[in-house]
């Protein structure tokens, strides 16, 4: 037993010293506070659910500590993890953060948390096909008029929580140019929808094919 602590002494107390100057130098800084944006992360979002509601993606973190330990909480690349492994429903869920969300590294005293909740919105997927509006910028070229218009595909699937999916009834595409238009054309056009929390399933572009006859 006694050989275990005498083994290599020389090294192990040359460590005790330089451990003990690290920590003189540490407990020597002056303690300072500071506030930093941290960026939210979510992970295990429930399957066939979505959020309907603002989704936070940064909190303001106050903390304090040594200005050493602070300057590597400036420079690293913490994050406030969000969990949503216990959410199967949807409704309402407040979410508290803490120091265990942070992963705050050592020395370093949690103040305060802004927002400390944060609080979501759950709603049921629905996805939903959408009729496809095509309007018109330019004027025809005199003795010409629009004799039908088809659009390919006539209609594009759109997905998202249900409340917000519900309350869109069509798509729109960028304007058809009819400025130079002199016979039967088509363009293609990208498409949009006016409802941010709703997103398109698959490429949101379609094809616009014009008819135009000659005036009698």
């Amino acid at each position: 037993m006694i050989s275990f602590f005498t083994k290599n002494i020389w090294w192990k107390l040359l460590s005790l010293v330089a451990a003990f100057f690290i920590w003189m130098e540490v407990a020597s800084e002056p303690e300072l506070a500071t506030v930093v944006a941290v960026p939210v992360e979510y992970k295990n979002f429930p399957k066939d659910l979505e959020i309907s509601s603002n989704i936070i993606d940064s909190v303001e973190v106050e903390a304090r500590g040594a200005s050493g330990l602070l300057r590597e909480l400036t420079d690293s690349k913490i994050a406030a993890i969000v969990d949503f492994s216990d959410v199967r429903e949807p409704g309402e869920r407040t979410v508290s953060l803490s120091r265990e969300q942070l992963n705050l590294p050592r020395g370093i005293a949690l103040m305060r948390i802004m927002p400390a909740q944060l609080r979501f919105k759950f709603e049921k997927r629905m996805t939903k096909l959408l009729p496809v509006q095509v309007p018109y910028s330019g004027i025809l070229p005199a003795g010409l008029a629009i004799e039908s218009l088809e659009v390919i595909p006539r209609g594009l699937t759109v997905a998202g929580p249900e409340s917000r999916v519900e309350s869109v009834n069509r798509v729109t595409t960028d304007p058809f140019d009819l400025t130079h238009v002199t016979g039967d054309t088509q363009q293609k056009l990208s498409v949009y929808v006016a409802e941010p929390e709703v997103r398109f399933v698959g490429a949101p572009q379609v094809t616009v094919k014009v008819h135009v006859t000659k005036n009698r």
